[in-house]
């Protein structure tokens, strides 16, 4: 009795032994190895939307001298966006800045004898946001008309934006995932393989650059301000399984 048993045991052993032999064999056989392939997902796009910042000042002894021609200058400033064709919510003037101004006093041999009051400088920025890129493009630009006016008003580069940034990314992922799996048919194909499933995915992270620049990518990611016409990319690193 205790051979029988002990038979059986041996049997069954082998036919287990068999099964996972066999089991490894078939997945050996469909599963060929895996495949690591970067796609790359690239557009062109043109901003829609731009924002212009701008700056004055008035200097007095007397606060409220200062403050009433720093007045006097927004209202020609504001009077001279609106008639470029700017509408009135897109031009937001900020708070005003007071700031005591004071002059060194030195001696007649040179010697620091401290400092005097020298009267008041008050300061308003504005920024202009708007969608018509054209327009605002062309003010920052011709702006220093106000020159003529008595105004002197310091101007800084406009910053290039894009409204429709969300649904870019979406397109830009599925042109990198396109474009792996197209690197990866061909590397499968050219081993005598069939591409499979995908194994593992990770995304990078996206770069926008002005068009033809030489700005260099980031680890976390570009975004590019300064300039109207703009790149955008992104890769994907995809493994794919690899079939016989």
């Amino acid at each position: 009795m205790k051979r029988i048993v002990t038979a059986a045991l041996i049997a069954g052993a082998i036919v287990f032994s068999a099964f996972l032999l066999g089991r490894a064999y078939i997945q050996r056989s469909h599963n060929a190895g895996q495949v690591h392939v970067t796609g790359l997902g690239k557009t062109d796009f043109s901003s829609d939307l731009t924002v212009w910042e701008a700056s004055f000042s008035a200097e007095r002894m007397d606060l409220k001298t200062a403050y009433a021609e720093l007045e006097s200058t927004k209202a020609i400033v504001r009077e001279y966006l609106m008639d470029q064709g700017l509408r009135e919510e897109e031009v937001v003037f900020k708070a005003v800045s007071t700031q005591n101004l004071t002059r060194r006093l030195y001696s007649d041999d040179g010697d620091y004898r401290g400092e005097e009051f020298a009267g008041y400088r008050l300061g308003q920025s504005l920024e202009v946001k708007s969608n018509n890129v054209d327009l605002v493009e062309r003010i920052s630009r011709e702006v220093t008309e106000l020159l003529n006016q008595g105004v002197n008003l310091y101007s800084q580069p406009p910053r290039y934006y894009f409204t429709g940034l969300a649904d870019l990314k979406v397109q830009m992922i599925s042109k990198a995932s396109e474009d792996a799996r197209q690197r990866a048919e061909m590397i499968a194909q050219n081993a005598g393989g069939k591409l499979g499933n995908i194994s593992s995915a990770r995304m990078g992270v996206f770069q926008i650059t002005g068009q033809h620049s030489n700005e260099d990518y980031s680890w976390g990611g570009t975004y590019n301000t300064s300039s109207r016409e703009k790149t955008a990319s992104i890769t994907v690193k995809i493994t794919f399984d690899v079939q016989d």
